[in-house]
Parts: C-alpha cells; sequence; structure tokens
C-alpha cells in the first residue's frame, strides 16, 4: 500500500483532488470495458470473464501496488500466451496458472527482484511486443471478416489456412468490421466526441446497427457466449493438484514474467508522463496479490496497461483513486448493462485489437531502429521479432536476452584495456614527485576496466606480448572497479608462471572490494602481502629499493630514502 501511503502523506486524497481522479477513473473504466472483453475473448475466456479481471486486479493493483497512477487489468501482450495455456489445459488451467503466476510475483516484489526485471534490453522488448501485435493482428481475422474455424497450432499455418478460407469471407460482417475500425480511429475527431473514446464510440453505434438492423450471420456475444450475467461470481477456490503445479510451472512462469515487464514498463511510463517515482518491489507485489485474487472470482491474468495508464493520467488521475473507481466504474456497468452486451458483434471487438496490435507493434519506432540502431542490436530486434512470430514468445525472449547479453560481455570485454605502461607515461602521470625513468629490470602493465571472464583473454595477451622476463613486474589496479573468480583463477595462475621464471609481481592501487577477493582468493599469499600496495609510489620505492619487505601498511618507512619519489611515497593515499 505504499502509493496509498504516498498519496495520502503529498495529501492527493484531500477532498479537492476528489473530482480529477473521480472523473478520470469512470473515464478509464469506460475505456476498459470493450478492452476487457476483447481481451478475454483473444484469450480463449468469456467476455465476462475479462470484466472480473479488470475489476479485481484494478482493485488491488491501485490499493497493493507501487505506483499511484497504474491501471491494471487484461492486455494485448497477454493474449498470445493465454490463449496457447487455454487451448492446452482449459480455463481453469490458465487460472491455476495465473494464481501460480501471482505467487511467483509476490515472491520476486518480496525478494526485491523489481530492478533486476528492468535490466531487459530494449531490442527485445520491441521485438516481443511488435511480434506479439502481428499474432494478435493475425489472429482476429476470423472475428473481423466473419471467417470460418480454422485449424493449426503455429502462426505460419494459422496464416496459410486463413489466407485459404479468406474469399470465403461474410461481406456484412467485414462492412460491420471496417465500420467498427474507421470509429475507433476517427471516431475521437467527430465533433462533438472529441472526449469520447474511440472503442467505446464503436461499441455503442455498431452495436445499436445490430439490434435495429439484425444483420443475419453476424456472430455477437450472445450468439458465441450466451451472453454476459450480472454481478461478480461467487469466491471459489481451484482445484490445484501436485500434478496441476508440474504441469503449469512452466505457463505460470511465462505469466509471471511477462507480467512484471509489462507492469514496470508501464510504472516508467506514467513516471515519465506525471513526474512520479514508483516502487518496483511493492509494485510486484500488488500484481502478484490481484494475480492471485483475480482467479477466485472467475478472472485470469492480469498486468499494468499502458494505454490504460496514460489515459488515467491524461484526465486528472493523480492517485489510486482514480484506479479504485475504475474498477467500481465496471462493477456498475456490469451489475446494471450486462444484458445489454449480447448485441455487441464480434467485429467490433475485433476491430478494437486490430488498433491494439498497431499499438503494440510500434512500427514507427521498430523502423526506426532498423534503420539507426547498431547493427547487432538490430540483429537482436529482428531473431526475437521472429521467434515471437513463428516459434514462441517465451523462447523468444530467453533468446533474445541471451544474445543481448553475450553481446553486452563482448563489448564490455572489448573496452577492457590492458597495456604495458611506457617510461614516458609513468613520467609524464608522477612528474610532480619527480620521477624521471623507471628503474631498470622493473614493468609496469595496466588494467583498466572489471576484470571479469570476458577480459581474460585481453590480459594474457597483453602479458604474452613482453619479449623478455623483468625482474619486477607490478600491475596497476586502480582502474579495475571488481574482479570476478575467473579474474582471479587467472591472475593466480599468471604469477605463479612469472614466479617460476623467477620474476617478483607486486600489485597496487586495488580498491577495498578488489583487495578482500584477492585476499580470499590467496593470491596476497602467494606474492606476499608486503608486495600489495595501496598507492604505486610505495610500489614504485619497493621495486627501486629491490626489497620484498615492505608492508602495505608502512610505506612511511622509505622516506628515509632520498630519491624524489620515495619521499613522497608514503605522504598521500590518493598517489593512484
Amino acid at each position: 500500500m505504499i502509493a496509498l501511503k504516498e498519496a495520502y502523506k503529498a495529501g492527493l486524497l484531500r477532498r479537492q483532488h476528489w473530482m480529477g481522479n473521480l472523473v478520470s477513473g469512470v473515464i478509464v473504466g469506460v475505456v476498459a470495458l470493450p478492452l476487457a472483453m476483447a481481451f478475454a475473448i483473444a484469450s480463449g475466456a468469456k467476455p465476462e470473464q475479462g470484466l472480473y479481471t479488470a475489476i479485481v486486479a484494478g482493485f488491488f493493483v491501485s490499493v497493493f501496488g507501487g505506483s499511484r497512477l497504474q491501471i491494471a487489468g487484461p492486455t494485448g501482450a497477454f493474449i498470445v500466451v493465454l490463449s496457447g495455456i487455454t487451448a492446452q489445459y482449459g480455463i481453469e488451467g490458465l487460472q491455476i496458472a495465473t494464481f501460480m503466476a501471482g505467487i511467483m510475483l509476490l515472491l520476486l516484489g518480496l525478494a526485491k527482484m523489481g530492478a533486476v526485471i528492468k535490466f531487459i534490453p530494449d531490442p527485445v522488448i520491441v521485438g516481443f511486443t511488435a511480434g506479439i501485435g502481428v499474432i494478435i493482428w493475425v489472429g482476429q481475422w476470423q472475428y473481423f471478416f466473419g471467417l470460418p474455424e480454422i485449424q493449426g497450432e503455429h502462426f505460419h499455418i494459422k496464416l496459410f489456412h486463413l489466407l485459404q478460407v479468406l474469399p470465403q469471407l461474410h461481406p456484412m460482417t467485414s462492412v460491420l468490421a471496417l465500420f467498427s475500425l474507421g470509429l475507433v480511429i476517427y471516431g475521437p475527431r467527430v465533433p462533438g466526441l472529441k472526449r469520447v473514446p474511440g472503442p467505446l464510440v464503436a461499441l455503442i453505434l455498431v452495436t445499436l446497427l445490430q439490434v435495429v438492423f439484425h444483420f443475419d450471420g453476424v456472430r455477437t456475444i450472445g450468439t458465441a457466449f450466451g451472453g454476459i450475467p450480472r454481478g461478480l461470481p461467487e469466491l471459489a477456490l481451484p482445484s490445484v493438484s501436485l500434478e496441476h503445479i508440474i504441469e503449469l510451472i512452466g505457463p505460470a512462469f511465462t505469466i509471471a514474467m511477462l507480467g512484471a515487464i509489462e507492469s514496470l514498463l508501464s510504472a516508467v511510463v506514467a513516471d515519465g508522463m506525471a513526474g512520479t517515482r514508483h516502487d518496483s518491489n511493492q509494485e510486484l507485489i500488488g500484481q502478484g496479490l490481484a494475480n492471485i485474487v483475480a482467479p477466485l472470482f472467475g478472472g485470469f491474468a492480469a498486468t499494468g496497461a499502458i494505454a490504460r495508464t496514460a489515459t488515467n493520467i491524461r484526465n486528472g488521475g493523480t492517485s489510486p483513486l482514480a484506479g479504485i473507481v475504475h474498477s467500481i466504474t465496471l462493477l456498475v456497468i456490469l451489475l446494471l448493462l450486462a444484458p445489454l452486451a449480447v448485441h455487441i458483434p464480434l467485429a467490433t471487438l475485433a476491430a478494437i485489437l486490430f488498433v491494439v496490435a498497431w499499438n503494440m507493434s510500434e512500427a514507427k519506432h521498430f523502423a526506426k531502429m532498423v534503420r539507426r540502431a547498431p547493427r547487432a542490436d538490430v540483429v537482436i530486434l529482428l531473431i526475437t521479432f521472429g521467434l515471437t512470430v513463428f516459434a514462441d514468445l517465451v523462447v523468444a525472449v530467453n533468446i533474445g536476452v541471451i544474445l543481448a547479453s553475450f553481446h553486452f560481455l563482448r563489448r564490455m570485454a572489448t573496452s577492457v584495456e590492458v597495456r604495458q605502461a611506457t617510461e614516458q607515461e609513468l613520467t609524464q602521470e608522477f612528474a610532480h614527485k619527480g620521477l624521471i625513468r623507471l628503474p631498470p629490470g622493473v614493468l609496469v602493465f595496466t588494467v583498466e576496466g572489471p576484470f571479469f571472464f570476458g577480459a581474460v583473454e585481453n590480459f594474457e595477451r597483453a602479458l604474452a606480448g613482453t619479449h623478455a622476463d623483468p625482474h619486477i613486474l607490478i600491475i596497476r589496479l586502480k582502474w579495475v572497479p571488481f574482479i570476478d573468480v575467473t579474474g582471479l583463477q587467472t591472475l593466480e595462475e599468471v604469477i605463479r608462471d612469472l614466479q617460476r621464471r623467477g620474476v617478483r609481481v607486486m600489485l597496487s592501487g586495488a580498491n577495498e572490494r578488489v583487495t578482500v577477493k584477492l585476499r580470499r582468493a590467496g593470491i596476497l599469499e602467494l606474492i606476499g602481502h608486503e608486495h600489495n600496495f595501496k598507492v604505486f609510489d610505495a610500489a614504485l620505492v619497493a621495486a627501486q629499493a629491490g626489497v620484498g619487505e615492505m608492508s602495505e601498511a608502512a610505506p612511511a618507512q622509505q622516506m628515509a630514502i632520498s630519491d624524489p619519489i620515495r619521499a613522497s611515497a608514503g605522504q598521500s593515499p590518493q598517489g593512484e
């Protein structure tokens, strides 16, 4: 309830803010009405289950979520996943998977994993959302054109069959669908309808046409589903068994991950529009509770809805009160107007989903990214898009993230520089301390960047380039922010090899974090603790003196040496 508490502390629940949030909540509730039914039908559920989901999930996310402006409910991104689960396991399986996903989201929030999920790269997100848009668009052809039922599990098979039966389209259904599509897109531009959402305009006008003229062969909610019952269903616990848990853990994890990603993206969009800040972990907790409770009242998976959240902000919503009013508005509509829904043409809902699919595809952003993004990012984008459409959403996201991670590691590895420091560089850096030249037989290597497994090859290659063994090798670690186990193992191997060849190794400049890891790995014991220095000056003094018994804690003992660089070695711990 962090968002609700913050809104209270900010004074947004005072009476002067009620009207703006009440109006916004009613508008968002009206906008959500056709979308909730359309998303439910496309997901393989009944239209009223979409309304149940929007009512219950919208309320719980507004009360317990981490964003004061978030509007939750069924979304287009879930259609592909949910329709597949429903087709394979039935609506009860979908509800059990949703319940399990809610528990996963709740645990992710309690484990403070909200910030981690936001690190999914943009090419992956754009690729799979665009792919989902294409699947939704093609998946609605049957209702949009009044086509006969087709078979096919994979996208390309369904598309082939749809193209085969396309000549069998129902003329009146297609006309109503095209008219609905025009109203959804251009309805708000009609004088007097500017403030009325396009989907609502289409829903009302086309439904009235169907009521008046009773077009033959046009499928409606009544002919397809028998209408919508009034009110919420009674509380019913899903019959979860160990077999169900094992069978549905994969689909549940998919719902949880997709729900987490979309809800946090929606919260980020809301922050950008309203200048607020959301709590990622609390948002996951709110989403988890919503998905646990929604199936108990006949609903299914829900998440933060970007379009409805943006509508909330544009219409003056400033607190969770708007989200709560949105849920109450849908409940009132369900109680009072449910019998009228029997006349709503499925072609109108398909037209609404056509626009949703277009918005999800972000075609302009997709094309811009293809033209302007670095080549590797374009490849990741296209692979994710292709796998989403032709393979599987989970496979697409997993492979997209893996490819993006490999690409990032490659770039990180190439950004790590390991090189031999020249006498000229060191002279320039330490000229103010009197360094004129390196002592004979002393080499200095500098590592710049994270010393992780991807940079190991650079380190080995740089050291291998040394043509003659020095007497002393100083490795400067000042610019190494962290080191992993592979880096530690490589460093140990290199040190042992150098020691066998009679080369003394010294380290300098390691930060506290790196020093702790060097100590735990036994590397400081290997070189001798006295050969690890906080500052390069002290390491150079030890090299000049040719002694190996200078401890890290006592560089000032070398102050007696008359050389200017020796005299300055112990003065400043910032010498590196």
